[in-house]
């Protein structure tokens, strides 16, 4: 009887730091030992870069563009201490749709059983989280992947993404569809940021798994072409990325999570904004964690 392997998909909207992230939980697992394969879901196909010293990948599409009949082992590559990559692509610019590259990978790697020929323990897919596409919640959609986490910043349209992904997963979640596991909360650098970050998860019933602060560590690891994880093992930063990448190892608990609607979640959104207009002009003082 093969092993059960962990599917998890983490996603965010685009600049988020989703990618930066996905790697560096990737690099980290790999670094503890487990096989792991990192499943770019997006159609610039840069996910895997930094695990490969910042070189490109042939994607699925671009193979398939090539020849109809695709051997799944052309798609994947390896980097970081032997991390399996692939990259789903995208159609050519104007023509198709985006969500179709997933589709597609997906299937081919299904298909030739490559998930359990590879013996992996994880694999993880990185997908674009502010894209209403089919294509983009086909691993929420068919159950594919069994935990979704988000990557947010305490920013009005990361949280307004992370909700979204949040009304995706409540509507498949009776269907067999994935279900949630938390917020990775990102660029995470003062206490109000992090208050915001809180109450998000407590009005949507879910959780915070980590607080990732900016760093310019990661700037300096990402310009050499790689994760914070190779590049600066001894980091502060690559701490808190391995810390990340223990919890998600652990987790076994995701659930259906209760998103805001619209007008709601602009009512929240404007109550922070009074908020840190008063603590602005000097209205509230000391201490603003618990806000």
């Amino acid at each position: 009887m093969s092993k059960k392997i962990k599917q998890i998909a983490i996603y965010g909207k685009g600049g988020i730091g989703k990618s930066t992230t996905t790697s560096n939980i990737s690099a980290a697992l790999v670094d503890a030992g487990y096989k792991v394969l990192q499943f770019g879901c997006d159609p610039k196909s840069d996910s895997t870069n930094t695990l490969r010293d910042g070189k490109y990948i042939p994607t699925v599409l671009d193979l398939l563009r090539q020849n109809p009949k695709v051997d799944a082992h052309d798609a994947i590559f390896q980097g970081f201490k032997g991390v399996y990559c692939v990259e789903a692509g995208g159609p050519a610019p104007g023509v198709g749709c985006a969500g179709r590259g997933i589709i597609t990978a997906v299937e081919l790697l299904k298909q030739q059983n490559i998930f359990e020929e590879l013996n992996l323990d994880y694999v993880i897919f990185d997908v674009l989280g502010d894209v209403v596409c089919g294509g983009f919640a086909v691993p929420i959609r068919e159950g594919i992947a069994e935990h979704v986490f988000t990557v947010s910043s305490s920013d009005f349209m990361a949280v307004y993404a992370a909700n979204n992904l949040m009304k995706g997963i409540k509507k498949y979640s009776n269907q067999g569809g994935a279900l949630f596991g938390g917020i990775i909360a990102n660029s995470i650098n003062s206490q109000y940021q992090q208050a915001i970050i809180d109450d998000f998860a407590k009005q949507t019933g879910t959780q915070v798994v980590e607080y990732v602060p900016r760093s310019i560590t990661v700037t300096q690891s990402e310009l050499s072409g790689r994760t914070t994880i190779e590049a600066q093992p001894k980091s502060v930063q690559a701490d808190v990325y391995r810390n990340l990448a223990r919890k998600i190892a652990e987790h076994t608990e995701s659930r259906v999570p209760t998103p805001l609607e619209i007008d709601a979640l602009r009512e929240w959104s404007a109550k922070w904004a009074d908020q840190l207009l008063a603590i602005e002009s000097g209205e509230i003082r000391g201490d603003h964690s618990g806000i």
